[in-house]
């Protein structure tokens, strides 16, 4: 069974309002979940199965699920799934046990844009859920805007690159490449997950393939590989192209 969160009072900035699905199948983290964010803004609802999830996700709008990766039934893993299924851009961030790394992975693999392990503080569960509901509704409001992040540039529509203003050429794969881990700003992604979403989903193990195109990308981003601004590797998931936030924080991790 899952252990229950951390739910502590704290001062937090007015956070962005969204509407939110808690997916668990115990009634006490489903109550202590819904009476924490709905003080912060969120409009809550509930389901307590992987099943009932996707039947709600089916009939209303929301803009992220917060989903437990160990229910009984249909587990968050094939939920998940299912959801990136049907909602392509809907946030959704997943809740995984401590030091599980394997289902991490499985998790960003199904779709997921984040995960956050539990026990947790609210404040970094709201921050991440903030996050999920900014990248759900940029998606939706216009899949071909441009999306810039510190120097770097990509404009959708017209198939064009700008570093400080200046034109990049990169080849198809590369333009694809970018634009995916760019539209994904901040989260992790995992190698299996941006090959399937690039090349197809008959990708998934090609690691080395991969790993060329990043250094390639890289060297024409001018992103130093031993000490990345943008485009950094998370150390046994994948890769993670660094958000404006991250940028504006400072420090290279």
């Amino acid at each position: 069974m899952s252990s229950r969160p951390e739910l502590t009072p704290v001062e937090i900035e007015k956070p962005i309002t969204g509407k939110l699905l808690i997916v668990d199948d115990e009634t006490a983290i489903r109550w202590a979940l819904r009476k924490t964010l709905q003080g912060m803004s969120f409009e809550i609802v509930e389901a307590e199965t992987g099943e009932q999830a996707i039947a709600l996700v089916r009939t209303i709008c929301v803009d992220a699920v917060l989903l437990d990766i160990e229910m009984p039934g249909m587990n968050g893993i094939e939920t998940c799934r299912r959801i990136r299924q049907l909602m392509p851009t809907l946030g959704i961030v997943m809740l995984t046990v401590k030091n599980a790394e394997e289902d991490k992975i499985r998790a960003l693999d199904a779709g997921a844009d984040d995960f956050i392990t539990k026990p947790f503080h609210i404040r970094e569960l709201a921050a991440r859920l903030r996050a999920a509901v900014r990248r759900a509704r940029a998606s939706q409001s216009d899949d071909a805007a441009a999306i810039r992040i510190g120097e770097i540039e990509i404009d959708p529509a017209r198939r064009l690159v700008k570093n400080s203003g200046n034109p990049i050429h990169l080849t198809p794969k590369e333009f694809e490449l970018l634009l995916f881990l760019m539209s994904h700003a901040g989260f992790p992604l995992t190698h299996t997950r941006i090959l399937s979403a690039v090349w197809g989903p008959e990708y998934g193990g090609e690691l080395e393939y991969l790993r060329t195109f990043v250094r390639q990308l890289r060297k024409k981003l001018g992103d130093d590989a031993a000490s990345p601004k943008y485009l950094v590797t998370d150390s046994q998931i994948g890769y993670r192209f660094r958000s404006e936030a991250e940028l504006m924080a400072g420090g290279r991790t």
